[in-house]
């Protein structure tokens, strides 16, 4: 409560302003109009969303900014939702993961961010990115950063299980 600002924004960028709602949401408040303004007017061109207002679209921030709006009322079928639906499908690479923007490699957190924002926008995330992630996981259950990095396996694997139930934030 004490980090809200007249604007809408909750803390000092706006990833801290997704967080705060969902934070809010989860203990049963709500997070007020101005706020819900605040992360419409943040969105970008592209449909994504990012963590400060200069800084580019990546699904991280897209995936939360999608869960903080339909946790505080939004329409799944609103038009800043698919937008941000269309942006997150960009993201998709050809191995079913997702990557924290279009072009770059895919990795699990950006592919389960995907997946529980889809979630949350009722949309389908299909098979592939469950099989991606499954690719990931090591022998003792954790799992993998990317094919290419294991890093984090506990903040990652954390990630991960959220996604593999289908459901968005607040848990």
């Amino acid at each position: 409560e004490q980090l809200r600002r007249p604007d809408g924004r909750i803390g000092p960028a706006l990833n801290s302003t997704y967080w705060g709602v969902l934070a809010l949401r989860a203990a049963g408040r709500k997070p007020g109009a101005a706020t819900v303004r605040y992360i419409l007017r943040a969105q970008k061109k592209d449909g994504g969303w990012s963590w400060s207002p200069r800084a580019a679209s990546d699904a991280g921030d897209t995936a939360a900014a999608v869960q903080a709006l339909r946790s505080a009322g939004a329409s799944a079928r609103s038009a800043p939702i698919s937008r941000a639906v269309r942006y997150l499908r960009r993201c998709q690479n050809r191995d079913g993961g997702f990557a924290v923007s279009p072009g770059a490699g895919a990795d699990a957190q950006s592919t389960a961010w995907a997946i529980q924002a889809l979630a949350a926008a009722r949309k389908d995330p299909g098979k592939a990115p469950f099989r991606y992630l499954k690719r990931l996981q090591r022998g003792d259950g954790s799992f993998r950063y990317s094919k290419r990095y294991v890093t984090t396996p506990a903040w990652v694997t954390a990630q991960v299980l959220c996604a593999l139930a289908r459901r968005p934030f607040p848990l």
